[in-house]
């Protein structure tokens, strides 16, 4: 006997489980099937981002710039620390609980919006009268509207595939059970460098490998210039424009043979390497081709600017069709697509979707970078305020970095904000909000800002658009 749904959605991650609610919200009878894991079997909702991503690394990044700041920078605030110990299991013991923590929340939120949850792997099995028949485990379910949410997995390097044990993922990368003396780090994207700035801070000799001849290339270049000196400051060791060779995964560890920007053949030994060069969307086991689910050519699910699929009433949302790989992306796409089907005119902007990386100092940024705005011949203006001459900054101890704003040149409209320093992914959402109402840079420069506070750097860099710092 089937069980009948107005709402399916296919994955528990960011963009499902927030989809189903929503869902529910509006009054549709919804359903959501995810199949994570935890240690014990139990259902584990909320994908990637929960379970292997967003959340434990923040909880380890946490963590580790609470030791770095007890071994390195106490001192310089009359605190005196003796007989320093890392106790490594209950790090790690402490990031499961919050994920555990995380996984209860979006359970306990099913059950207050009325959601039906199961526990499994759903697939397409066949159309029906009234909608499509989704197959998990022994049971059948039919929904009139089924939102595919079935996210990404890490995307291995050939002849280097993951293990967990001696070569990772983002999975692996946050099990480890000792401090590596030396670890490699093949890729220096969001994931490599929060990674590596974890186990740099514990102790781990930390070598980046980066095959791009610049770093951070998708970031504003000036920002990217200034958080590649803290990291090298800080022992970071990122080599640029290599090319990676043979890799040997033995008991003792891993050779990694490489040839740097100057063509010099080079060997990396390592007791880890953690390999993030991107992700792949994840469509294992739906039965896309069985339903005649288009796909692109690299596996995402082709959808619309609405996010519908070739099927009708079949919607996509997240990783695993086009657009940025961000847990808030998905979000807003769940949301969207639940008030689409219930008629309503749900919206995302792909041009105020904010981008953080969180490590310290963290980076963050909205809106266009300085190098796009010149290819594409826009007239604009810059501005730019260092967190050295922010007073909270100094009282803080921690003054690396800026704020960068660019406006249109005639119109003043915020183009784009760039932070990189103490808390940007904070300081990022007033930016968000500006341009999401088509602010100029003039109405940011205006607006009272709480002294002290790292916020007037933002403040302040909206003033120098027209060279008008008040304390710089």
């Amino acid at each position: 006997m089937s069980k009948n749904f107005d709402v399916i959605v296919i994955g528990g991650g960011p963009g499902g489980y927030i989809a189903a609610i929503r869902a529910a919200q509006l009054g549709f009878n919804t359903a959501c099937i995810d199949e994570w894991k935890n240690s014990k079997g139990g259902p584990a909702p909320g994908g990637t981002c929960t379970n292997v991503g967003c959340i434990p690394s923040k909880a380890l990044l946490q963590s580790s710039e609470h030791y770095e700041h007890a071994g390195k920078h106490f001192a310089d605030h009359g605190i005196e620390v003796k007989g320093l110990n890392l106790q490594l299991d209950k790090m790690l013991a402490r990031k499961d609980q919050v994920v555990k923590q995380n996984n209860e929340g979006i359970l306990f939120l099913f059950k207050k919006n009325k959601v039906s949850f199961f526990h499994g792997r759903g697939s397409f099995g066949k159309a029906s009268d009234g909608g499509y028949e989704i197959k998990v485990g022994e049971e059948t379910l039919v929904g009139k509207h089924v939102i595919l949410a079935t996210g990404s997995n890490a995307r291995p390097l050939p002849g280097a595939e993951f293990d967990e044990e001696n070569i990772l993922s983002n999975d692996g990368a946050l099990r480890i059970q000792g401090v590596p003396k030396k670890l490699g780090l093949i890729g220096s994207g969001v994931i490599g460098l929060e990674m590596g700035s974890v186990w740099r801070r514990l102790g781990s000799e930390v070598t980046v490998l980066e095959a791009l001849p610049t770093f951070l290339g998708g970031v504003d270049e000036q920002i990217a210039k200034e958080a590649k000196k803290a990291f090298d400051k800080q022992g970071l060791k990122i080599e640029l424009g290599v090319k990676v060779g043979e890799i040997k995964n033995g008991k003792k560890g891993v050779s990694v043979a490489w040839t740097n920007a100057k063509g010099e053949a080079q060997t990396l030994e390592v007791d880890k390497l953690i390999v993030s060069i991107g992700r792949v969307p994840n469509t294992i086991g739906l039965n896309a081709k069985g339903v005649g689910l288009k796909l692109d050519e690299r596996g995402a699910i082709l959808v619309d600017d609405e996010c519908k699929t070739n099927l009708p009433n079949v919607w996509a949302v997240g990783d695993v069709v086009r657009g940025p790989m961000l847990a808030h992306k998905a979000e807003e796409e769940g949301v969207a697509v639940a008030e689409r089907i219930a008629g309503q005119h749900g919206h995302v902007n792909f041009n105020t979707i904010p981008w953080v990386i969180y490590t310290s100092p963290e980076i963050a940024w909205v809106g266009q970078t300085e190098q796009q705005l010149k290819a594409a011949g826009v007239k604009y203006k810059a501005g730019t305020f260092p967190f050295m001459a922010n007073g909270r900054a100094r009282a803080l101890g921690d003054t690396t970095g800026m704020v960068k704003f660019l406006a249109d040149a005639t119109s003043d409209e915020i183009l784009g904000v760039h932070i990189v320093g103490p808390m940007a992914s904070e300081l990022i959402s007033e930016a968000v909000v500006a341009m999401e109402f088509r602010a100029s840079a003039e109405d940011i420069a205006r607006i009272c800002h709480a002294h002290p506070s790292l916020s007037e750097a933002t403040k302040e860099a909206a003033l120098a658009i027209d060279k008008r710092t008040l304390n710089f």
